[in-house]
């Protein structure tokens, strides 16, 4: 028996404006448990059967339903059993996923039933025809089976038969009924929650914020958009690749993330589209395992996901398929962004180039894990349903919307400038499918669209530098001239260098990762004790920061009077530490950095507060030019640094900084090490 429930007045409209369209949701969930079926499988029957208030006709639903899934549906057990009466009966109606494959040796199409685990089913040219997903993953369906001993294929009996199959999806694709239930939903937090209640979630619930309930609708943004690449890295069980897998028979999730050339874009042997060319979403789950037999692969997707074209052999082909990436991203996200960069789960074979092309980074850390309680008991409308009206409404563009009232700022590439509008359209779809949208709600889509895209920019900037510097993100208002800057909630207080001054031997300086190339800021530091004149380098520093110590080291040894040093160093032993503050293995050129902490140690004064020392010498004091100057004089910025010391032989890069960089910090040159120092303590 079911329970009686309480209807509320989203319920109400719900069931007056969309009859025979919504299903109460805690029944999905009573059936999944017994089922194990796709939401939008055991939601088509419900639909059918259980589309109402009335609790006498949802009981007498729901156990059709049940019966339905009991007699059709193939339990992996009971495979024989099912396969027997196929044969008892001669014709046999099951629920199961069916996919086909072209054997070119037999110059014939074979059937695959999943749950059935049945191959060599015969299946005719017209079914394939009719429904050419089931070359590419399957669909599920409803399945009339025959069963033909007499039928044999090279000397192999081979005796069932596909008569007939009844894709699991609404035909009706007429949106109208959407929009005009829609248009009486006046308020747009109640059309909101409808939604979410479509989704099986229940926004009264006080995890519901409107930041939360616009992330979650986000998700479906690549299911309304055609060419829409989103990506969501973030803990576990928080329902990433939910969407993908269970709301609509227009997702192909690729589990694992290993798929090859051919599957994803074209068959040359056989001419046959690939995923991108069949399905409205392609989602890898576990995206750190994104990979393609062929190397070139990823070259391919890369200008798959740029225009929505490919080329395979002497054709360019184009498509439609928006492209998702979800993942698991661990740890703290504050950490992450002071250390690392917040695509570092995803495969080496991405670069920068790559990442440029994601139009959307939606922070999976700021959704918590799903329980029972976030849950809905409330009606919302039928997945399969919805999953029609999304393809419908990926047909419509409202791309133009965003610059009816506003104009992007300066700094937005066009690719950025595409992205923020794709997001727009795909909101306004979801959330107005009319296109009735107010300047308000319109000013907030392109914030939330400029961040989702600023969070790939910032993320860029770590990985390529001075090339994406410039992620200022603001839109003008057309009408006042008004400018609003869009900022990345993660990125507030990511402030490496802390204020105030540091112990005596405390310096900061940043070097080089000789391994990746990449930049790394350190924070050098050397306590002086009594002892025999050793230096002790604690922790794990590499070889190439051993060596600048030594280098350090000999040069103070030689200059202690040009210093105005007058003691015995034979009688101090140096304890030398290199703290790593963007998890390097490494870090060279450091040497002049490790040079001041030896001298301020000994002589207990500390540099000035928040100063970063670059610079690389020799043995002899000479000063080496630093590589990379842009980068590091952008990174002690990012970091916190008010003022940075660079040796003269860079004056010559200064040139190729941007004044966004050079307004932001005090930079002043130094010729040679003894300099340095004075210049660090803030002596001349």
């Amino acid at each position: 028996m079911t329970s009686p429930m309480v209807l509320d007045e989203l319920d109400t409209l719900a069931v007056d404006l969309y009859p025979g369209l919504v299903v109460r949701k805690d029944l999905l969930r009573r059936m999944r448990s017994s089922f194990s079926v796709p939401a939008f499988v055991i939601e088509f029957l419900l639909g059918k059967y259980c589309s109402s208030a009335d609790e006498e006709v949802i009981r007498e639903g729901l156990e059709f339903v049940r019966q339905t899934l009991a007699e059709k549906y193939v339990k992996p057990d009971e495979r024989e059993h099912v396969k027997s009466l196929i044969k008892q009966h001669t014709t046999y109606e099951i629920i199961d996923k069916v996919d086909a494959t072209l054997v070119e040796t037999h110059d014939k199409y074979w059937a695959h039933l999943a749950n059935l685990n049945l191959d060599y089913v015969n299946i005719d040219e017209t079914e394939i025809r009719r429904h050419d997903r089931l070359l590419m993953g399957g669909v599920w369906a409803e399945v009339e089976l025959r069963y033909d001993d007499t039928f044999v294929f090279k000397g192999q009996n081979r005796p069932f038969f596909i008569n007939r199959i009844r894709p699991i999806q609404l035909s009706n694709r007429d949106i109208s009924g959407f929009i005009e239930g829609r248009k009486r939903i006046a308020d747009r937090g109640r059309w909101m929650d409808l939604l979410l209640r479509s989704l099986g979630y229940e926004p009264a619930h006080p995890y519901f914020t409107l930041r939360r309930k616009l992330l979650h609708l986000g998700r479906l943004l690549p299911l309304v958009e055609k060419n829409l690449n989103l990506v969501e890295l973030g803990p576990r069980g928080t329902g990433k690749s939910f969407i993908y897998q269970q709301i609509s028979p227009y997702c192909h999730l690729v589990s694992g993330g290993q798929t090859t050339v051919a599957q994803m874009f074209v068959n040359l042997a056989s001419g046959q589209r690939g995923l991108v060319c069949l399905w409205d979403v392609v989602a890898f789950d576990e995206a750190a395992g994104v990979s393609f037999k062929d190397k070139n692969g990823i070259n391919i997707l890369k200008g798959y996901m740029e225009d929505g074209t490919f080329s395979r052999g002497a054709e360019i082909i184009t498509a439609e398929g928006s492209v998702v990436f979800v993942g698991n991203l661990d740890g703290d996200i504050a950490t992450i962004v002071k250390t690392s960069h917040l695509f570092y789960p995803m495969p080496k074979e991405m670069d920068a180039a790559f990442y440029d092309r994601i139009h959307f980074y939606l922070p999976g850390w700021e959704l918590g894990k799903t329980r029972d309680e976030m849950y809905t008991n409330h009606f919302g409308l039928v997945t399969d349903y919805l999953a029609e009206v999304f393809r419908e409404l990926r047909k419509i563009s409202y791309a133009d919307y965003a610059e009816r009232y506003f104009g992007f700022g300066s700094h937005l590439s066009g690719r950025d400038q595409k992205a923020v509008r794709k997001i727009v359209s795909g909101l306004i779809k979801l959330l107005h499918p009319d296109g009735t949208v107010s300047r308000d709600e319109l000013a907030e889509y392109v914030e939330f669209g400029m961040e989702m895209r600023r969070r790939v920019k910032e993320q860029l900037k770590r990985l390529a530098g001075l090339e994406y510097w410039d992620t200022s993100f603001s839109y003008t208002e057309r009408d006042t001239g008004q400018e609003r800057h869009v900022a990345v909630p993660e990125s507030g207080g990511a402030s490496l260098i802390i204020e105030g001054a540091l112990p005596p031997g405390s310096v900061y300086t940043i070097g080089t990762d000789v391994a990746d190339r990449r930049l790394a800021l350190f924070l050098i530091q050397t306590q002086t004790n009594r002892g025999s004149g050793r230096i002790i380098p604690l922790g794990n520093l590499s070889a190439t920061m051993k060596e600048a110590i030594k280098t350090a080291d000999a040069y103070l040894k030689a200059n202690l009077k040009n210093l105005g040093i007058e003691r015995d160093l034979k009688g101090y032993d140096f304890s030398v530490q290199a703290i790593n503050l963007n998890q390097a293995k490494e870090g060279a050129e450091t040497a002049v950095a490790f040079f001041i902490s030896l001298v301020c140690s000994l002589l207990e004064k500390p540099v000035l507060e928040q100063t970063v020392v670059l610079g690389e010498m020799s043995v002899q004091g000479m000063l080496l030019k630093v590589n990379g100057l842009p980068e590091r004089m952008q990174l002690a910025v990012e970091a916190g640094a008010k003022r940075i010391l660079i040796p003269s032989e860079n004056k010559r890069d200064v040139a190729e900084i941007p004044d966004s960089i050079l307004t932001k910090i005090q930079w002043q040159f130094y010729d040679s090490p003894t300099r340095a120092v004075i210049m660090a303590m803030g002596m001349g």
